[in-house]
This record gives C-alpha cells, structure tokens and sequence, in this order.
C-alpha cells in the first residue's frame, strides 16, 4: 500500500487535530495559571520573566484562534505552519525558562510526536530538525548570559536527539497504523459491495424470497416475492389473511420437511405460485426463507419444450406425406380432365381433388406449427395495436365484413410478441366472420378490450353472433384436429391457444347469451415477464 499525501485526512486527522488543539489549549492554561498564580518564581528558573509571561500568553491565544478556525487536515500548509509556530514559541518558552531544567523541552518532544503524526514523510522530520535545532542553539545562546547554562549542552543534546527518534519512532508507527486501517478499509469496502452485489441478485431475481421469523412474520422480501403477493412493502404482507395456504404448506413442511409443498394462490392475485422452504440461522434465531416460483413461468417453459418437440414430429410426419399427396392430387386432376369418364367418375375425382386440398392444408398448418418460432414478448399498448389492427383488416377485407371494436379503461398493456398476437387474433376474427356468415347477410365480429374487475389483467373478447358452439363440444374446442366442419382442420384454436399460453397469456370459451361465441383472451401483466 503506497499512500503519498503528507497529510492525515479524513475522520482520523480530525480526531488527531481536536485531541492536537486541546493539548496546546491545556499547556496554555498551565502556563497563564502558572504566570497569575506567581508560583513560576519557585517552579521555574526564570531568567526572562517577562518574555515569558508574554511568550505564555501569546501560545494561549494563538492555540485559542486556531481551535476555533482549524477543524481540517487535508490542507499542508495551515498544518506545517501550526506545527511550526507550536515548536518555535515552546522553544522561546524553553529559552525564557532557563533552559533544560525547566522541563519545557519535554513539551517540544510531544509537540514534535503529535506534529509527526499529522505531517507525513521528510516534512515531518523537517519539524524534529527545527525543534532540536532550537533547543541546541538557544542552549548555547543562554549560556553566554549565563555561564551555568554551560553545564546543559549534553542535556540539550539528549532533547534534540529524542526529537528524531520520536519523529521517526511516530512515522514508523503511524505507517502500520496506516496500512492496517487501509487494509481494514479495503476489507470493509470488498464486503460492502460483496453484499450489495447479493441484494442485487436477490432483488433481480425472478424467484421471489421472503424471510420470516419464528412467528412466521416476514421480515424482509425481494421485488419478485412482491410482486407476486401484490404489494410495495414487505411490511404490508400479512401471511394469515393475505396468503393462509403459504400458512398450511409452511405447517406441512415443518411437520415433515421432506414433503414437497403443493402449489399455493394469493388471496391478492390469482397466480399460481410453486412454494419451497429452507432454515437459516443467525446468531442463534431462527430465519425461515420462502422461495416463490411463480408456476405460469414454469409452465411457459413447457409449452416452449412441448412446441418444439411436436414441431419436430410434425415436420417429419408432414414431410413425408406431402410428396405422395402432391402425386395423387396431381393424378386426379390429370384424370378429371380425361374425355373418357362420365359425370359419376368425374364426380368422384373432384372428391379426390378437395379431400387432398383438405390435407395439403392440414400439412400447412402442422408446418407453421412446427416453424413456430419462439416468443419474444414486447410491451404493446393493446389499445393502439388493436385501433391499427382493425384499421388493416378493414383496409383489406370487403365491406360486408364488419369489425367492430370498443375499448374501456387507461392503461392497458401487456408483454406479448405482435407477431404471434396478430396471428392468433386473425385466426379468432376470420372464425368469427364465418360461422357469422351463417345466419346473416353480412358477417360481424366485436372486439371488447378492457381491465377485468377481479384480476385487474387486461382482457380482449372476440365476439360474433354466429351458431355458437354446444356444450358437448365445448369441452374439445381447443383439442387439435377438433372440427365440427368438413373443411376445417382443427388445427386454428389449438395453435392460437399454444402460441397464448407461451406468451403467458389464456385463451378461454364462453357462449353468449344473446347467442354466437366468445373467446377471451387474459392478458398478462406487463411487468410479469421480461422482455
């Protein structure tokens, strides 16, 4: 560790240069106290009284000026000055006194000791070199006024020597001291951010966490776990009334802890939340950790597995159907333009020709299922996307296919790829325009977007006013190959529903009253999945 400033700073210089200022203050009133109370005759060999009643009084009030508008250290020369005018004036004192016997000399060592500790290095030194110097000099220019001053040049000596060894004695110290205290530092500020780095992870982290005590209270809990319990502070959560089945799992698992603990819903919110648990102690207390996955993650990740390995099986299937369909559709067209057959015959070949186009369809569909590829959700603004996507669909279709479309409530967004939203959308609209076209002259279908009461999730119904569905079929709606028709294939409200879901939202069924169907789809909430 190398540290070149000259200067102590910060909250340790400060506490040197206070305890500084209040040794000089207190030498300064030994010394006026000394001078008011006549007793420097009987304790001192005053040879100079006079300069050094005014000598005492001057280091008074110069200490008291300097305490009052001295409080920083990280400045060198207000410090050297300081340490300077400290070493010279007790030095003038020493001189007034008499010399070594007054024992003023060993105030100059302290004052040399404390001034190496705020001053660094070769200026330090330069200190102890101006207080021996002093001491030394003023030693023998007493001696020429008085010859009995003559004696104390070893002791003089001495003085000026423990100068330099209680510099250097102070420098040496105050450098380990230094070195242990930045090492310190340097440990302290790897743990800071040690435990910063971990109270980011936590919060970043999608499982959600909750800390509680023996009373099974929460202490503390990350963005995630407040999240899914739908609130802003970890002091708002009260587990008995807001979330009693984490109660019952948290019993189970401390009854039997090898029990996986069953899934578990907010009395907040209706999602679907997987809940594992682990002890922790601290200083002899006892910490439960709650660990919240939230299942609709879980369940997203197997619906991308589950696409792609029925992507695979589908494309391989398809693949090597297509090329004989394509031979026997090409065969029966050739046949059907043959002069030969008669109107039972060419009947039969045109039955060949639809049931093929039929099928070559189906194997279009599993292609596109299988080409799926996977979600990349973004932030729309459901009810600018869906004004722009009624605006194309009207653009391109005839007048006699009318899309209405309502929207109620601020605010409604979601995180959904556009792509895969417009097509599950197209295929809900075009469904709806022909089982409308059944029982009316033109086709309709309604769009309704909105917030839901209970869920406070955005919401978008598909209506048409068309047959409906019955309720024996209801059931196998979203089933693949499901068809109630005999050129559907089945395939439309399947791929729709398994490209919602892996974009965490829920297509759902619900006949009308006034007649025809509805198909909800409940969006997810924006911030639930990340882009």
């Amino acid at each position: 560790m190398t540290d070149n400033r000259l200067t102590v700073s910060g909250q340790q210089g400060q506490r040197v240069l206070r305890l500084y200022h209040l040794y000089r203050l207190l030498i300064g009133f030994a010394l006026v106290l000394l001078i008011a109370s006549n007793l420097e005759g009987q304790l001192l060999d005053i040879s100079h009284a006079q300069l050094f009643t005014y000598g005492s009084w001057t280091y008074l009030i110069v200490n008291i000026i300097a305490t009052a508008s001295m409080h920083r250290t990280d400045n060198l020369l207000p410090i050297f000055t300081l340490a300077l005018f400290d070493v010279a004036q007790l030095s003038l004192l020493f001189y007034a006194a008499g010399g070594t016997p007054s024992g003023i000399g060993n105030l100059i060592i302290v004052a040399v000791a404390v001034a190496n500790i705020l001053l660094r290095g070769r200026i330090g030194l330069l200190i102890a070199a101006v207080a021996a110097a002093g001491i030394i000099y003023l030693t023998f220019y007493l001696s020429l006024s008085n010859p009995a001053a003559s004696n104390q040049y070893m002791q003089a000596g001495i003085l000026g020597t423990l100068c330099f060894a209680a510099a250097i004695f102070v420098q040496g110290l105050s450098k380990r001291l230094r070195a242990s205290e930045y090492l310190a530092e340097q440990r302290a500020d790897d743990v800071a951010s040690l435990e910063e780095l971990n109270t980011l992870i936590i919060q970043r982290m999608r499982t959600g966490i909750l800390v509680l005590n023996e009373d099974w209270q929460v202490l503390q809990a990350n963005q995630s776990a407040l999240t899914m319990l739908g609130h802003d502070s970890a002091l708002e959560i009260v587990l008995a009334k807001q979330f009693p089945e984490l109660i019952n799992s948290l019993q189970q698992w401390h009854n039997n802890p090898a029990l996986r603990p069953s899934s578990a819903r907010p009395a907040l919110n209706n999602t679907e939340l997987q809940v594992s648990f682990a002890k922790l102690k601290n200083n002899h207390s006892l910490r439960i950790l709650a660990f919240l996955e939230d299942s609709s993650q879980l369940n997203q990740q197997a619906q991308q597995l589950k696409l792609v390995s029925l992507g695979r099986l589908t494309a391989g299937i398809a693949h090597e159907i297509r090329n004989p369909l394509g031979a026997i559709s090409h065969a029966a067209q050739l046949l059907h333009e043959s002069t030969h057959l008669d109107a039972a015959d060419q009947r039969l070949t045109q039955i060949i020709q639809d049931q093929s186009r039929r099928m070559n369809t189906v194997i279009e569909n599993v292609l596109q299922l299988s080409r799926q590829r996977q979600a990349e959700p973004q932030l729309l603004d459901l009810k600018y996307w869906l004004h722009r996507f009624a605006s194309e669909f009207r653009g391109n279709n005839d007048s006699n296919r009318i899309l209405h479309l309502t929207t109620k409530g601020k605010g409604l967004k979601t995180r959904m790829d556009p792509h895969q939203l417009d097509q599950v959308l197209m295929n809900l609209v075009e469904n709806g325009m022909r089982y409308s076209n059944k029982f009316n002259t033109h086709s309709q279908v309604w769009l309704h977007l909105y917030r839901h009461p209970n869920t406070d999730l955005p919401t978008l119904e598909v209506h048409d006013d068309g047959p409906g569905v019955s309720e024996e079929n209801q059931h196998s709606l979203f089933e693949p190959f499901f068809t109630t028709e005999n050129k559907g294939t089945g395939l439309g409200l399947y791929i729709s529903r398994e490209l919602c879901e892996s974009n965490q939202a829920r297509l759902d069924y619900a006949p009308r009253a006034s007649g025809g169907s509805c198909f909800k789809i409940t969006f997810s909430h924006p911030h639930k999945m990340s882009a």
